[in-house]
């Protein structure tokens, strides 16, 4: 296969220029049986081929080959096989496998020269008739929703093959191999929206424009009364998903998320879009305000008295309820609120609430310990003063632990929090502690106390 330049294309170049040299050592070619392979070249295909598919470390359990040719002068000899399971192509094999044979798959060799004509590498076999459709097992591992239409070959590299696929609702795909191409290895999927125009592997079989359209049919699930008047591609996430951003003609704009299977996965608000999907197509400043505002209200109520001046979205855990961090502009600690569909909620502090599996971005720990400070007063440990806090960890049944230390130097203590609340339940000693997550482990704090 091309490897961006290298490989192939000197292969073809001689098929092009000089076909007759490539079979010259080849005997005269008996007369073509009904399927249009000569009987003798598939009896030395199907005899030679297996030997040289595992020189060439392939992963095929060879149906059918052919012997193509040789070509004297580079000692080459040239075989095309049909793999079940495996992807079909043609094995370029050196005299005496002096090098390991190369593989180049179908959709490769089958690119036409300059005259438009098949090459002399094409394949011919039955079993490889629609190379296209042999990359449906690349595409079922990547978990991709795409029925091919059409496919190309794009190149390699030592460690990576790359292919095009164009899929019947217009979108397209670059499968993203091993080298060589091997279906039961890893396989990427990634949308051809992430290659700009001109590059290496930008897409052919499809536009842009065409691979956008879906983006309408993804709005119209979102039941939002969206009619999309502007559109684009965000970006692609290491599980599959894939982020769009609509501008609607009331104003309005959202980020689209595209499960791996191409449902809609997600619709967000322009004004909670996560840092690196932001919307650009609408202005989300009114948004953002309008929402600081909404948060502000709904804080208030759960007993968190806040003026949001920013706030981040946590990703949905599949429950009714909204996480999100908040930063005041009226107070140093912010928290992390939980808020329901009815608009109760709870506000976490910082620290607490990475028991609940939420960190903070906003907040400093400084600003943070003051509320356990208060917490250990409520316990009457009120005479430390919290330095610093470390959470160890919560049990099966939902109980947090968090150490601190005490400004004084003194040792510091182990609070007990009941699962999900922030209101202390126990305070222990670093000894009654020890058999807790390994015990307390803060600088200042010692085992004898």
């Amino acid at each position: 296969m091309r490897k961006f330049g290298i490989g192939l294309t000197a292969v073809l170049a001689l098929a092009v220029m000089a076909p007759a040299t490539m079979v010259l050592a080849a005997k005269k070619p008996a007369p073509a049986a009904a399927t249009g392979v000569d009987p003798k070249a598939r009896e030395k295909g199907m005899a030679d081929a297996p030997a040289l598919v595992t020189a060439a470390g392939l992963s095929c359990t060879v149906s059918d080959a052919r012997w193509i040719g040789a070509d004297a002068k580079t000692k080459s000899a040239f075989y095309e096989i049909a793999c079940n399971p495996g992807l079909g192509g043609v094995i370029v094999a050196t005299a005496g496998n002096v090098t390991p044979p190369q593989f180049y798959p179908c959709l490769e060799t089958g690119k036409p020269g300059a005259d438009g004509k098949p090459g002399s590498l094409a394949c011919k076999l039955p079993a490889n008739a629609e190379p296209a459709q042999s990359l449906a097992p690349f595409v079922a591992k990547a978990n991709a929703a795409c029925d091919i239409d059409t496919a190309r070959s794009i190149g390699a590299s030592t460690k990576n093959t790359f292919f095009e696929v164009a899929c019947k609702n217009g979108s397209g795909l670059v499968l993203v191999t091993s080298y060589p191409a091997d279906a039961t290895k890893e396989v990427k999927a990634n949308t051809c929206l992430a290659y700009e125009p001109g590059s290496n592997l930008a897409c052919q079989l499809t536009t842009r424009e065409a691979q956008l359209a879906m983006v309408d049919t993804l709005a119209a699930s979102a039941r939002k009364n969206c009619v999309v008047t502007d559109k684009r591609y965000i970006l692609s996430s290491v599980t599959g998903s894939t982020y769009f951003e609509v501008a609607c003609q009331d104003g309005k704009g959202y980020v689209l998320e595209r499960a791996a299977n191409g449902s809609l996965a997600r619709t967000i608000d322009c004004a909670n879009a996560p840092g690196g999907a932001e919307c650009t197509l609408t202005d989300s400043r009114e948004a953002k305000t309008e929402q600081a505002g909404l948060y502000t209200r709904l804080a208030a109520k759960a007993g968190f008295p806040c003026k949001v001046e920013k706030y981040a979205l946590f990703p949905s855990r599949g429950k009714p309820e909204e996480v999100v961090e908040l930063k005041c502009s009226d107070r140093p600690d912010g928290g992390v609120a939980v808020f329901d569909a009815s608009g109760g909620g709870k506000v976490y502090n910082c620290i607490v609430a990475e028991l609940q599996g939420y960190g903070c971005s906003f907040t400093p720990k400084a600003a943070s310990v003051v509320k356990i400070s208060n917490d250990l007063r409520s316990l009457g440990k009120g005479s430390c003063v919290v330095s610093d806090a470390r959470v160890i960890g919560k049990t099966e049944t939902g109980e947090g632990f968090v150490e601190v230390a005490c400004a004084d130097g003194l040792p510091g203590w182990v609070i007990n929090y009941p699962p999900k609340s922030d209101t202390p339940k126990e305070v222990l000693s670093c000894r009654q502690a020890s058999g807790v997550g390994g015990g307390c482990k803060l600088p200042t704090n010692k085992t004898s106390n």
